[in-house]
């Protein structure tokens, strides 16, 4: 049951990656035989373009972020070749491969696993805690532990990717929060000074999981699919909610406390292997990627060199400019709604259960199910919400008033609905009130979070973190 319950999140995932597909080759249909050969620069050895005179030019006003900003900041870094070939094109391959839409839905598998990892604490917590005669304080703090280490990573991973690559942080951090995922159960069983410790460190490995998604897909997508491939791998972060919801209960029952840690822990282990072969950080270092590719997604406006490093004799990348970016609205803006979205995020992720178990009064499967709802419907309207913008902005919507409209209906909606819940004494009132709650929810997806990307491309792992 738990592996069927796997395999439907993941056609949730498969089908948003396919759509993202299908969307983008019709747009390439409408462009086919339009895009320019690109044109040979000077080197200085290392396979980088020397000197273009456009480093780095922040927007200084927050109506401006999405527009200008992304091409200002990308202008600098518009061109990078992997020494060891020649991807230009000689005339044969005329039919872009799609490998991009592969990245992009292993990125989504690892972020099902990050959400399905962290939400099996909050089913397995209950009989945690009756097994060890824990009160209230001692579940409380079992749940927050993670965030200890959870709140250290996000801008150290961010500044890695940005510095070494994305696929090797995501991999690393991915491999990191499985063992301890894995080590859970026994470490629960040995004390909880050793689980607190635990899964402090499981969430030092999931911190660095969502910069490295924006620095990846930053590299990898072209801005007319930004929305969407941020959205399809959102949909995989929501569906891991509701797999590891649905599934923690049926693993308890069957293989005990340290059934779903196990698996969805040697799922992980799994995953971290297979990306490790078949991902890289950029495109042109990609067997998989031919030229006509590679042409889409670099002249798409995706980030094609590591942060401006072009003119370094020594090949050193230079720091994040921390003080230029942080002089500037639109990072603010991004930076205030991405932790007031977490807040409430991270709360209703972890105490949902408990909420319909101990004020609802469902048994623990009932609420875990109950609890399942509203995240696979974030995974849906997540992915409708990336399909709305990026249809808005090819319909000539400015990309400025497009964030601002799905970053409203993110906050306003679970706004109205969380206030909603307050009156409601029924658990159909409740699950309806939070369902709304969390669907609204997913458009800042297409809002603040995509932004990102449109603000400091060169820097949107540093940024997000």
């Amino acid at each position: 049951r738990a592996r069927l319950l796997a395999a439907a999140a993941a056609v949730v995932v498969t089908a948003a990656a396919a759509r993202l597909g299908e969307r983008s080759g019709l747009a390439a249909g409408r462009h086919s035989g339009s895009v320019p050969r690109r044109r040979r620069h000077p080197s200085n050895g290392m396979g980088t373009r020397v000197g273009t005179g456009a480093d780095l030019a922040l927007p200084t006003t927050t109506c401006r972020a999405a527009g200008s900003a992304g091409s200002a900041l990308s202008a600098g870094s518009a061109e990078w070749s992997a020494p060891e070939q020649d991807r230009e094109d000689d005339g044969v391959e005329s039919v872009p491969t799609t490998y991009r839409f592969m990245v992009v839905g292993l990125i989504a598998l690892a972020l099902l696993l990050c959400n399905a990892d962290r939400v099996i604490m909050s089913v397995a917590g209950v009989p945690l805690a009756a097994l060890n005669g824990w009160g209230a304080k001692s579940v409380g703090l079992v749940q927050s532990s993670f965030l200890w280490g959870y709140m250290l990573t996000p801008l150290l991973g961010g500044v890695l990717a940005d510095r070494y690559g994305g696929k090797a942080v995501l991999g690393g951090g991915i491999l990191l929060w499985s063992l301890a995922t894995i080590a859970t159960p026994f470490a629960a069983a040995t004390s909880l000074p050793l689980l607190l410790a635990t899964r402090a460190v499981m969430g030092l490995g999931e911190g660095v999981a969502l910069p490295c998604m924006n620095n990846l897909t930053a590299r990898w997508v072209p801005k007319a699919e930004r929305s969407r491939a941020v959205a399809a791998c959102m949909g995989g972060f929501q569906s891991g909610s509701m797999v590891g919801l649905l599934a923690a209960p049926a693993m308890l029952a069957a293989g005990g406390i340290a059934g779903p840690f196990v698996f969805f822990g040697a799922l992980g282990v799994a995953w971290a292997a297979v990306w490790a072969i078949t991902a890289t950080t950029f495109p042109a270092q990609s067997s998989k990627v031919n030229a006509a590719e590679r042409r889409r997604i670099e002249d798409g406006g995706a980030v094609v060199a590591p942060a401006p490093a072009a003119t370094k004799t020594d090949g050193a990348v230079p720091a994040v400019p921390f003080k230029l970016l942080l002089s500037k609205a639109p990072v603010w803006a991004c930076i205030v709604a991405n932790f007031v979205n977490n807040w409430g995020y991270f709360i209703l992720l972890a105490w949902m259960p408990l909420y319909f178990k101990q004020v609802v009064g469902l048994e623990l499967a009932k609420s875990a199910y109950f609890s399942a709802l509203p995240w696979a419907t974030m995974a849906v309207t997540g992915v409708l919400a990336g399909i709305l913008a990026d249809h808005l902005i090819a319909s000539g919507v400015s990309v400025t008033t497009v964030r601002k409209f799905t970053q409203g209906v993110g906050f306003i909606g679970p706004a109205v609905s969380l206030v909603a819940l307050t009156f409601t004494t029924t658990a159909a009132g409740a699950i309806t009130a939070l369902t709304v709650a969390i669907g609204c929810t997913a458009f800042t997806q297409a809002g603040f979070l995509v932004n990102f990307q449109e603000i400091g491309p060169r820097y949107v792992g540093a940024l997000h973190g």
